[in-house]
């Protein structure tokens, strides 16, 4: 290949990462965001368009001097979208935590079992992926129901004695999003820790280190990306999950994706469901964004 030919090739490297956030992150969110600033109308689409290129320029600088960002005022004024953000961080917090308590065993079972092990173990992990998500969203109603699985079983084993009512709450929400999710956080926990040179624990054993001191001191650290790599993983989406809440949740869990559903069909308030999903994008992209800059200045100081 000459040198002409590997310019060439290395700019279009670059370019593809660059066009795939234009088309499919940066457009959307500007169409989202143009539809935030409008009004309410009795039309189809229902709302009334700003920044319309056929106003041509003069019309453009004529809804500039009038942008109104009343949308976003009233997302402040109305409690029930504040609750909404409130509730969904702290179910999307609890069930990452939960999710990560459970994976991080997993994987590291995973990476410290026999390599001949270790596509079969894989296999089993994403094996669910095959199964439809509402599917296995609707199996865990089954399960988790008065008369569910769940409860019949605990009440054979005599453990309880009445069944335990669980769907319809916050714990059926958990489960769901644990279950759905945890696939999300094993495998770049796996990733990481499989990686991983072991003599560094040898090594820390051999300078008399107890095995859980050599965990938390060696181990933890050097995966510590893949930790963070599933929590996002599983944090981004469970914000603004729907399905879940919806479906194990039942009619009284407050999180923004069931409000953004109700205020975009049922509602049909296009333009206040667009400031809903734009503040709902910040939330999430304005911490990842910090985060990266943090990590890309501490990798700069450890160099």
């Amino acid at each position: 290949m000459t040198k002409l030919g590997s310019r060439i090739f290395s700019r279009l490297v670059i370019i593809v990462p660059y066009a795939w956030l234009l088309f499919f992150f940066l457009i959307p969110f500007v169409i989202v965001f143009r539809i935030s600033l409008s009004t309410t109308a009795i039309a189809q689409p229902p709302y009334e368009p700003v920044f319309r290129l056929a106003d041509g320029l003069a019309g453009i600088i004529d809804n500039i001097r009038q942008l109104s960002f009343d949308n976003f005022v009233w997302l402040t004024e109305d409690a029930l979208y504040i609750n909404a953000y409130l509730s969904s961080l702290k179910i999307a917090g609890i069930s990452t935590f939960l999710t990560l308590l459970i994976a991080y065993p997993i994987a590291y079972g995973m990476a410290q079992a026999p390599r001949t092990w270790r596509p079969t173990l894989l296999m089993l992990v994403i094996l669910p992926f095959w199964t439809s998500f509402l599917i296995r969203v609707y199996a865990w109603i089954a399960i988790l129901k008065p008369e569910g699985l769940l409860n019949q079983l605990l009440i054979s084993a005599g453990l309880i004695n009445e069944p335990l009512i669980i769907l319809n709450t916050n714990w059926a929400i958990y489960i769901g999003i644990v279950y759905s999710y945890l696939p999300f956080m094993i495998l770049p926990i796996y990733s990481a820790l499989e990686k991983m040179d072991h003599s560094l624990i040898e090594a820390a054993e051999d300078l008399g280190c107890p095995p859980i001191s050599a965990f938390w001191k060696v181990t933890f650290p050097l995966s510590l990306a893949g930790v963070v790599a599933g929590c996002m993983l599983v944090f981004i989406p469970a914000v603004g999950e729907f399905v879940i809440p919806d479906l194990l949740g039942g009619s009284q869990t407050l999180m923004i994706g069931k409000t953004l559903w109700t205020e975009f069909n049922a509602n049909r308030d296009w333009p206040v469901s667009a400031a809903v999903a734009t503040v709902l994008l910040l939330i999430l992209v304005v911490p990842i964004v910090f985060f990266q800059n943090m990590q890309a200045k501490a990798e700069e100081r450890g160099k």
